[in-house]
This record gives C-alpha cells, structure tokens and sequence, in this order.
C-alpha cells in the first residue's frame, strides 16, 4: 500500500497550491506609441525638457529601443508636428469663400497648437515640406489659386499664415507662464495690471501710450487673432486682380 503522503495521483487541494503571477502582456513599441509618449513629456515639462532619453522612460524602455522605430529627436520632433494635421483634411478650394476656408484653417491650427505645451516651438522647430504633408499642402494652395492670388503669393501665403499662427500661439504660452510666474490669478488680471502701468506713464513722453492703454488690452486672445487674420487677409485679397468693373473673388471690400 503506497504511502498517501508520497501518492503523486492526488493533486494538491485548491488552497495550497500556489499561484503563479503572470507578466503583463508587452504592448509593441510603435512609432504611435513613441509620439503619444513625447506628447505626455511636452505636456509635462515643456519643450526644454523633451529628449529621447525621457520618452524613453515614459515607456518603461531603454533609449536604443527608441531608435528602431525613431532616427533621431528631430525626427520625433518631425512626427509630432504631423500628428497636428491627422483627420483634419483641408475642404475643396471655394473661390467665393477662401478667406472663411483661410480663417478656419488658421484658428483650427492654432486650436491644435494650444491643445499642447510649447507645440508652438515644436512646430517652428523643423522644415513642414515632408512628403507626409505635401496632400495638405496641395489642397492650401489650391484655395489660394482659385481665389486669385498671383503664382508668387499663392506658393508663399500658407508659410505666411502658418508663420503668424505659430508666433500668436508662442506668445500667448509665453505670457502664459509670465502669468504663473507672476502669480496672478487670470488674464484679466494681467491685463489690468500692464494697463495700469501704461496709464501710469508720463504723458508728456509717452502720449500716445497713455492715450491708447485700454485699447492695448480691450481684446481676449481670440480677437486679436482674428483681428490679425483680418488684416492679413485684407492685404492678400488686395494683390488678386480685378476684372473691369468688378471687385476681386473674396474681396473684403466687395459690397
């Protein structure tokens, strides 16, 4: 008779036996996955502080996994400022409302902008001509050419527009953290403290200055982006030749 402390055909009871942990499934590191990652260290610690080594640690993985999916920072740089263009795709050029396709394409990017840290200097950190964005640039420049605009204005006013966005996002994410730094409470109140400081000034030196101080900060940021575009769009509109008699294809001064 077998010993039943030594019978290997009864198998232990539920309570002894002893669980095995199970390593969690690895996710694939992918190029997505990269970027997802650079945007969660931008968000963080701004654009200063982005480097492959703190994506890396984002993903729980060793630098030189990086460079199997991405060449280079400037190249993650590269990713991330496509990312800013996926699922947006650019209308038909309409000749009789280019400039609402123009505003909706600007305050879209700066939107797209502001949704990041310091995507401002991402996006003027590197060259947009990529192969990835040529559709995109295809269709922008259609709607230039189809509202009228000169060969050489047409090729040239998307850097134009692209360029002014860029520069009101990074001035208004710079004032940003002026604000902080500062510790005042709102834009509001920033705003009433330097009007209260040209105020302040002696009228004597500075007339116009004092004059105009509350004209300076009357505006929120969405209107003096919109007020830039205006006047941006006024100026292209003013090159598209007009037929005799006619006014120009979007012609703000059209009746």
């Amino acid at each position: 008779m077998s010993d039943p402390e030594q019978d290997d055909s009864v198998p232990p009871p539920p309570w002894a036996r002893s669980r095995r942990r199970q390593a969690p499934a690895r996710v694939p590191l992918t190029r997505d996955r990269i970027v997802d990652a650079a945007y969660d260290v931008l968000d963080r610690d701004g654009f200063d502080r982005l480097s492959m080594r703190q994506v890396a640690g984002e993903l729980g993985v060793a630098v030189s996994a990086l460079y199997a999916h991405v060449a280079s920072k400037n190249e993650l740089l590269q990713l991330m400022y496509e990312r800013l263009f996926r699922e947006y795709p650019l209308p038909d050029a309409d000749p009789e409302h280019w400039q609402e396709q123009l505003k909706e394409f600007a305050r879209s990017g700066r939107a797209r902008l502001l949704a990041h840290r310091d995507m401002a200097k991402v996006s003027m950190s590197g060259l947009p001509f990529t192969p990835q964005l040529f559709p995109y640039m295809e269709r922008l420049i259609a709607i230039f050419r189809a509202a009228g605009l000169p060969p050489r204005l047409a090729a040239t006013a998307g850097d134009l527009l692209a360029t002014y966005t860029d520069a009101f996002v990074l001035e208004e994410q710079m004032w940003e953290d002026r604000r902080r730094t500062a510790e005042l409470a709102s834009w509001d109140e920033m705003r009433a403290t330097i009007q209260g400081y040209f105020e302040e000034l002696p009228p004597d030196r500075f007339p116009n200055l004092v004059e105009l101080s509350a004209d300076f900060f009357a505006e929120n940021n969405d209107q003096r982006f919109d007020l830039g575009l205006e006047i941006i769009l006024r100026g292209l509109a003013s090159y598209i030749e007009r037929p005799p008699g006619g006014a120009a294809a979007g012609d703000p001064r059209e009746p």
